[in-house]
């Protein structure tokens, strides 16, 4: 941040100005870091992964742990000598200090925010119809009318944006728990299989090469996929100046919540291959996000808890969504008010005092990427666009790991150090991030190309804004 920055963080932390409320302590935060990390993640990718590699499939979900816990020793580090909610951008501007390198991450960010909401709007609306035909409600629909579900959602969405939402810890536990009792129906329906003895145990470690990539290339490409399932820790840095002695719990916290995400959603993996057949394993990859649906359907033939689980699924998927459009959107202000953005796009609604111009922006962006993405009947919609989220951020976790490195080596040798990230772990985990953001890995090329144009809309704008600045001599305001 600008030296200006660094004045308002003083004067607030001198208490001449109010300071955020430190509500959380380790056993409500530790919830947020769950309930971030579980919700449309594990829905959206299973399928594709279960596709790819087969019996496998919590392989790849324990490699994307591993990579996420090396990203999140460098977080911890850098969120207990810098505990400001500003996250990535923060740490980049510090270790760089080059605005516009700053501004490609911040909002890289918002990017991954939007694509992430628009794979939940997708998930949400294949589970809520899986739900209505289980209950023979209505018969199968098609692609169109899906599309359509999924834009009505993104509408809706930016409505409760705009009315105001207050995201308060209770409100946060209660969706937690349904995400986790949602995942808790599909694992006991998996061990309820087995234990019945018509299950498939054998199967777990089976590897079945359907695309004829090979044993490492096959995991490589799924663990980018499962990498889409969890991401969500990085976003609990911004909570930071509302938890209490964040320096001393946030480490203990952030790393017990990746382990419990990663025990569920194993877990998972293996009650999904318990209860489909190899064949069914392979042919899932078309069910995209109804995957679990169909787990539970098949398992749980003569319980009605299969006419309840797809929405408890929406339910836990709508959540995600409304937190990536909330995070997105009041990016956007932000850096509009940096004046890194246009101005017009940090407008306010006088009475409800949201960031009007800012949800707009990025509806009309999540709109548009969805009617992109099913534009073509032969793609895979939510793989396409969780394979793009996955993408954004594992190039925001290369060049976090790297300003971790950067700003170890301008750390002042008379502060308090409350987590290191060990030897040279931060250069591991930038080399891995990178590695499964190349096109390597088998990515689909469609998700460069979102991400590229996503990120050339900003590019373009920050341009514009950059120009109008210096005619207006309103350079010096920029702060990011």
């Amino acid at each position: 941040m600008s030296a200006a920055s660094e004045e308002v963080s003083d004067v607030t932390a001198h208490g001449k100005e109010p300071t955020l409320k430190r509500v959380l302590g380790p056993k409500l935060l530790l919830l947020f870091i769950v309930g971030d990390i579980l919700g449309a993640g594990v829905y959206a990718v299973t399928g594709t992964m279960a596709g790819t590699v087969g019996g496998i499939v919590w392989l790849p979900f324990l490699l994307a742990f591993v990579v996420a816990t090396l990203t999140a020793f460098s977080y911890l580090e850098l969120v207990t000598q810098y505990p400001q909610a500003a996250g990535a951008a923060l740490y980049t501007h510090k270790a760089f200090g080059i605005h516009f390198v700053t501004f490609l991450v911040a909002f890289a960010v918002v990017c991954s925010g939007i694509t992430s909401a628009s794979t939940s709007a997708n998930v949400l609306a294949q589970n809520f119809f899986g739900g209505l035909e289980i209950n023979g409600w209505m018969g199968n629909p098609g692609q169109g009318v899906i599309t359509a579900v999924a834009l009505g959602f993104m509408i809706l969405l930016a409505a409760i944006n705009l009315r105001g939402v207050g995201e308060s810890v209770k409100f946060n536990v209660v969706l937690t728990v349904v995400e986790m009792a949602a995942l808790c129906i599909v694992i006991g329906v998996g061990f309820f299989v087995m234990a019945q003895g018509t299950g498939n145990p054998g199967e777990i470690f089976v590897f079945n090469d359907s695309q004829d990539k090979g044993l490492f290339l096959a995991v490589t490409a799924a663990t980018s996929i499962a990498f889409f399932a969890m991401v969500g820790f990085e976003d609990s840095v911004n909570m930071v100046e509302e938890t209490q002695n964040p320096e001393k719990i946030f480490p203990r916290t952030m790393l017990t919540g990746l382990g419990i995400a990663v025990l569920l959603y194993m877990l998972v993996a293996v009650s999904v291959v318990s209860v489909l057949t190899p064949t069914e394993l392979e042919g899932i990859r078309e069910a995209e996000g109804a995957a679990l649906l169909e787990v539970v359907h098949k398992g749980s033939p003569d319980f009605p808890i299969d006419r309840v689980f797809p929405f408890l699924a929406v339910f836990a998927v709508a959540n995600t969504a409304l937190i990536n459009m909330l995070m997105a959107s009041r990016l956007i202000y932000g850096m509009a008010r940096q004046h890194v953005l246009p101005r017009q796009l940090g407008k306010v609604l006088p009475v409800r005092r949201t960031p009007w111009a800012g949800i707009a922006f990025s509806t009309v962006l999540a709109l548009g990427l969805i009617l992109y993405v099913t534009s073509d009947p032969e793609s895979n919609i939510v793989a396409n666009l969780s394979g793009t989220t996955a993408f954004l951020l594992l190039c925001v976790f290369t060049v976090v790991n790297v300003a971790c490195v950067v700003l170890r080596r301008k750390r002042d040798p008379h502060r308090k150090v409350f987590f290191t990230s060990p030897g040279q772990l931060p250069l591991v985990a930038a080399a891995l991030c990178a590695f499964l953001a190349g096109p390597w890995v088998g990515r689909n090329i469609i998700q460069y190309q979102i991400a590229g144009g996503l990120m050339a809309i900003g590019v373009i704008l920050w341009l514009i804004t950059w120009m109008i600045n210096r005619r207006t001599n309103d350079g010096d305001r920029v702060d990011l």
